[in-house]
């Protein structure tokens, strides 16, 4: 962010208290640095590098904390949790959902919980009966 903090006529400065929006800022940025010289371009590069620099030393003396881990691995051999009644109707009805063209994968999942809540009660047990016995 050094080189948008440091380039002149910021909207910032003119407008302390107007919000900002982020795409509007990132397009603007974007567009100050392809207009710019490579000798300015160069006064940014060096303090990316600085800051680079900086960074590895930093993290040359680091030591995390102890006693956390960065993942925990589950058991491969753990057995595995079934799944939850509105996951078995979707394993159903999922072909139902997909057959109207254009869906985007967000779309399919609210179509079929649109399915489900406006089933029958009898359907929903008829699926638990079903389940429970496989």
């Amino acid at each position: 962010m050094h080189s948008s903090a440091n380039l002149p006529g910021g909207a910032q400065e003119q407008h302390p208290d107007a919000p900002v929006s982020f795409s509007e800022f990132s397009k603007k940025c974007s567009e100050r640095g392809e207009a710019m010289s490579a000798k300015e371009k160069g006064k940014f590069e060096d303090v990316a590098k600085a800051d680079k620099a900086r960074y590895e030393g930093e993290m040359r003396t680091y030591i995390p904390p102890t006693g956390e881990t960065k993942k925990k691995f589950k058991d491969p051999s753990a057995p595995k949790r079934p799944p939850s009644a509105f996951f078995s109707f979707c394993s159903e009805y999922h072909c139902k959902a997909k057959d109207h063209p254009g869906l985007s994968a967000g779309d399919v999942a609210k179509k079929l919980g649109e399915m489900r809540n406006s089933t029958a009660a009898d359907g929903v047990n008829s699926r638990r009966k079903r389940r429970l016995l496989s």
